[in-house]
């Protein structure tokens, strides 16, 4: 079975997909030490990473407790954080369209990013639930580990654990900002989750940052083209001829 997803995924791009798994593992062992090392039973963080499987919900839900907010409203704040996945939804309707209940579950950053790289509906379709059943795999197993490493550390902030995360996001979207429309739409959006964020509840600046793409849209192909993006270089794994 392992010989045949690599027959179909190409080496490249199953390596691109381990590596970046593997990132996300060390996310989770960051979340479950952060977690336990908040006072945190072990069991919140790998039941959490099971049932909600939201990486930044969890920790945004781990940090409201810690603070002194209410659980309702650590609730509701994780699923204001989570409304981005309802654009998700619709650009890979088609991807989950036999598994709907599943591809929700597994749509995840992560997930969503590597799918829509790939053009081709049946291969973009086997990226989406394979990086999905390998990034649940990793993450709950590295909450696990971290939540375990959590009982033996004192002081999960003087390690710099909580960087983690953000750092993976980064490097999943410093590709993409090769291209000049998306690299300013990211700016702008940077600009305005910064202003926002000591005036509103935690979460909401993110959300009002995509208020960034009304006023510069990306574009993609042609017109990514047309707009100067034509020189910018093809992202790995992505050259005529590669796996993806």
């Amino acid at each position: 079975m392992l010989r045949r997803l690599l027959d179909r995924l190409g080496p490249a791009t199953l390596r691109d997909l381990l590596l970046v798994n593997a990132a996300v593992g060390l996310v989770g062992v960051s979340y479950g030490a952060i977690t336990v090392g908040a006072g945190f039973e072990l069991w919140v963080p790998t039941l959490m990473s099971i049932v909600v499987f939201g990486g930044a919900s969890q920790f945004l839900f781990t940090g409201l407790i810690a603070a002194g907010a209410s659980p309702i409203a650590a609730v509701a704040a994780g699923a204001l954080v989570n409304a981005r996945h309802l654009p998700f939804g619709f650009a890979l309707a088609d991807t989950v369209s036999k598994r709907p209940w599943l591809g929700g579950y597994l749509m995840i950053d992560e997930v969503v990013a590597f799918a829509l790289a790939e053009r081709d509906p049946m291969r973009r379709r086997l990226i989406f639930f394979t990086c999905g059943a390998m990034l649940w795999t990793f993450w709950n197993v590295g909450a696990l580990l971290g939540g375990l490493l959590g009982q033996a550390i004192p002081d999960t902030d003087a390690w710099g654990l909580d960087a983690a995360f953000p750092a993976v996001l980064l490097a999943l979207v410093v590709p993409a900002l090769r291209q000049a429309r998306i690299r300013n739409a990211s700016l702008l959006g940077a600009v305005i989750a910064l202003a926002l964020t000591p005036f509103v509840p935690a979460g909401l600046a993110v959300l009002c940052a995509l208020a960034a793409l009304l006023v510069i849209p990306p574009r993609t192909g042609a017109a990514g083209e047309a707009d100067g993006d034509a020189g910018a270089e093809p992202a790995p794994g992505t050259e005529p001829g590669g796996d993806r």
